[in-house]
């Protein structure tokens, strides 16, 4: 066994356990499921097809994995590799296709983020999805830093103390989101990425660039993680956590009627 081999092997074991641990908390799948993954082609989504397929063949809850991608229409989109990596799997698949690419150049000016028109397009194609073809639950590839670090977007400037839970009903009351990768970091998510050699696709092939509030956030969580180690986990484990008489939100605590 080679050592590239080795450490991808080790490190698969770890988040198998902990993509067990995050699906046993939350009850993320349950016995029939069809769990529909969405993959964009970024390292995440590799990580989420191939950790689920790892903890599917040795849980004893019988589920399907179904992947999914969208092709947007972007420029340079290479159309091939979701589709030849899913086919190497052995799994069913399905590529959405939809000019999301077209809708933002035609809604957004230049010069403006299109980030948020597309998420929420991307978003909607793909809940549309899984309800036509009764995928009961759609995971997600969000890690624990991806979490902490949404936490700190809304109270910095949405004024809210609201982060992605790793399970979730949607506003339409017809889709079940999970998060399998809940509890794991994203460091080891990059590392095992890089051992396990997947075809990943760039992320900016539509020209855009993170927001700048995202900028901010991530960049002071690197400084947290390397001036102060474990701190990331204590705000994730926080949320876990709450105690909503010690804060001051009163739809959660019935401040307005307490007394001796």
């Amino acid at each position: 066994m080679t050592s590239s081999k080795h450490k991808a092997d080790s490190l698969r074991r770890h988040l198998v356990f902990l993509m067990a641990k995050a699906a046993r908390d939350y009850g993320m799948i349950d016995q029939g499921d069809r769990v529909m993954v969405c993959h964009s082609g970024g390292k995440d989504s590799f990580a989420l097809l191939d950790i689920l397929l790892a903890f599917r063949r040795q849980s004893p809850v019988k589920f399907d994995v179904i992947a999914v991608g969208v092709d947007q229409n972007f420029p340079g989109f290479p159309r091939q590799v979701l589709p030849d990596y899913f086919t190497t799997l052995g799994i069913e698949f399905h590529i959405i296709e939809q000019d999301i690419y077209g809708t933002i150049k035609a809604k957004i000016p230049p010069g403006k983020t299109m980030c948020g028109l597309c998420s929420r397009l991307r978003r909607g194609a793909l809940y549309r999805f899984a309800e036509e073809h009764h995928m009961q639950k759609i995971a997600l590839g969000h890690h624990r830093d991806d979490i902490v670090e949404t936490l700190f977007l809304n109270l910095f400037y949405g004024g809210k103390m609201k982060a992605m839970p790793p399970k979730l009903l949607t506003d339409s009351k017809k889709n079940v989101v999970i998060r399998p990768m809940a509890y794991m970091a994203e460091e080891d998510l990059s590392r095992y990425a890089r051992l396990m050699e997947f075809p990943v696709i760039p992320g900016n092939l539509c020209g855009a660039s993170e927001s700048t509030q995202r900028q901010v956030v991530k960049a002071m969580l690197k400084t947290w993680k390397k001036e102060f180690p474990g701190r990331i986990e204590k705000i994730f484990n926080s949320l876990q956590n709450i105690e909503p008489s010690q804060l001051a939100d009163m739809n959660l605590f019935d401040f307005k009627h307490l007394s001796v």
